[in-house]
């Protein structure tokens, strides 16, 4: 039995003894394991992204100049709306308090039925500066208003200012002719005074093209 397996081993241990010395010896005679740490650390790092620069970090996370030097529309409404709130709520007390002036001042002056002033009686004369007290105080309360308004919001006064110019500019361009209305079609807020939110800017360009309409007869009077 074993003179018939040895003279069939021998052919195949020839192959293998050629195949160690055509080949080098690391590579053909001592056993091969694959390592899977490299691979990996390869296909990782083909997967990572670069580093983003610090100069892109600061632009996601930080507006732009131009976004810092702007104020919303919508804000700038609502800042709007708060001065005029400020200057009608002042207007009130200055009223009184000029006709309360007027009157404590007028009021207790002697008044000589035969010495009439300017030809007319003392009587119409100290009324009428009277009122005109409490018209004065009306003028000025809108000032003292827009003035403390102004006070509290000294830090965004460029801002404001900036974004006046430029609704003043809409308001320029979108509004009527003046000289188009009627006392059935009066001019609806020439001045927009009453915007105080985007809404009430739309609202008030529909008023501008319905009034347009009307005075060019494409709409019936009421």
């Amino acid at each position: 039995m074993s003179t018939l397996v040895q003279p069939q081993l021998r052919p195949f241990a020839r192959s293998l003894q050629f195949v160690c010395r055509s080949k080098p010896l690391s590579s053909a005679c001592k056993p091969h394991t694959r390592f899977s740490a490299p691979s990996r650390a390869k296909s990782t790092s083909a997967k990572a992204e670069p580093p983003k620069s610090s100069s892109a970090l600061k632009r996601n996370a930080q507006p732009t100049q131009a976004e810092k030097e702007s104020l919303p529309w919508q804000e700038y409404l609502t800042i709007r709306k708060r001065k005029r709130r400020w200057e009608t709520a002042l207007t009130i007390p200055t009223t009184i308090g000029g006709f309360m002036a007027g009157l404590s001042y007028f009021g207790n002056m002697e008044m000589d039925p035969t010495k009439p002033i300017f030809n007319i009686d003392p009587m119409f004369v100290y009324g009428a500066a009277t009122l005109g007290c409490a018209g004065l105080g009306y003028l000025i309360g809108p000032i003292i208003g827009s003035t403390i308004w102004r006070l509290t919001h000294r830090r965004l006064m460029r801002l404001i200012e900036q974004r006046d110019r430029e609704f003043h500019q809409h308001i320029v361009k979108n509004r009527v002719d003046p000289t188009a209305q009627s006392a059935t079609n009066p001019v609806p807020d020439y001045y927009g005074e009453k915007i105080g939110s985007l809404h009430d800017y739309r609202q008030w360009l529909r008023d501008q093209s319905k009034f347009r309409k009307k005075a060019a007869g494409f709409l019936s009077e009421d």
